[in-house]
């Protein structure tokens, strides 16, 4: 007998075709699931429709979006026993590609029907749900001034001209950080608290290899003054998350805590999974093994080889 499984759809994640998609979708996980579709609406968010999900005790959720919907369902799952499948379709995929889950349908459905089991940490921010990170200063400005027009025009290059807009104006910012054993004051231009993040989410770089089931966050600050040496931070941070070794310069500091206290002066815009969220003072507490998740095998790797295209190609066997 097929598991039975529920499949949340935002209709307005990303930039592609959703009737398309969805057609997509039913076909490739229909033939192997009890499948029922429900589609988000104003009136009808996917964390009410996770919750609803949750009441009737199906053995699967699938939620198709972005990391909105995302984090919306997994509030409504956090605790349950419901695994929760995710098919990315929204902008940034950022959850989805810290889970190693391809932005491929037909990829990310194989993942949904045979993947492995991960149980890992969520966290509450402020009340409100947390499965990726929350952005202070810099990574928030920037997220706040890119439109939704400007994501379905142009994708992620939206967050690349934002990103140069808001790097023109930087400005830094005194800021108080309270963890279960210190309190650490410090001048800042951009604070991340991580629970999982993608090499991608830069910011969050900071420890190296953020781990996603250890119970604690990863707590980034980034005190760079000005283009140059911002732009030098962010380098240092991407080859820290592509090489795991921690950063080492004086403008970067990282410490791990299972709960953090910030506030700033002056307040600070703060951005949660990819949402603005409102200003500081933020409150952030780990949820130590709060969420089940399907997800790949094994963790998906490069391509190794990529001869198709050359200009006067021939591959022979040799003798």
């Amino acid at each position: 007998m097929h598991r039975t499984a529920h499949l949340i759809f935002n209709p307005v994640s990303g930039q592609g075709n959703a009737e398309q998609d969805l057609e997509c979708l039913r076909a490739n996980l229909s033939q192997s699931l009890n499948l029922t579709v429900y589609e988000t609406t104003p009136d009808r968010d996917a964390r009410t429709l996770a919750a609803q999900s949750v009441e009737q005790g199906v053995e699967l959720v699938i939620v198709s979006g972005g990391d909105g919907t995302i984090n919306a369902a997994a509030e409504a799952l956090t605790e349950s026993s419901i695994p929760m499948a995710i098919i990315p379709r929204g902008t940034a995929n950022a959850i989805a590609t810290a889970l190693d889950i391809p932005n491929n349908l037909e990829d990310a459905c194989e993942i949904a029907l045979t993947g492995s089991m991960r149980t890992i940490d969520t966290a509450r921010c402020n009340g409100y749900p947390m499965v990726l990170l929350a952005g202070i200063g810099l990574e928030a400005d920037v997220i706040d001034q890119v439109s939704r027009d400007a994501k379905d025009r142009l994708g992620a290059l939206a967050y690349i001209l934002s990103s140069i807009q808001q790097l023109r104006g930087l400005n830094t910012f005194e800021t108080t950080i309270e963890t279960e054993d210190r309190v650490i004051s410090v001048s800042a231009s951009a604070i991340t608290i991580a629970n999982i993040a993608p090499s991608t989410s830069v910011l969050a770089q900071g420890p190296a290899k953020i781990i996603a089931d250890d119970g604690l966050l990863d707590i980034t600050i980034v005190a760079s003054e000005g283009i140059g040496s911002t732009l030098a931070v962010s380098y240092e941070l991407f080859r820290s998350a592509i090489s795991n070794q921690a950063a080492q310069r004086d403008d970067v500091g990282y410490l791990r805590s299972s709960h953090v206290r910030i506030t700033t002066d002056p307040p600070q815009k703060v951005v949660l999974d990819g949402e603005m969220l409102g200003t500081t003072p933020l409150d952030v507490v780990c949820v130590p093994k709060g969420l089940t998740l399907v997800v790949p095998q094994q963790p998906v790797s490069s391509k190794s080889e990529d001869l198709a295209g050359l200009p006067n190609l021939t591959i022979e066997p040799k003798l």
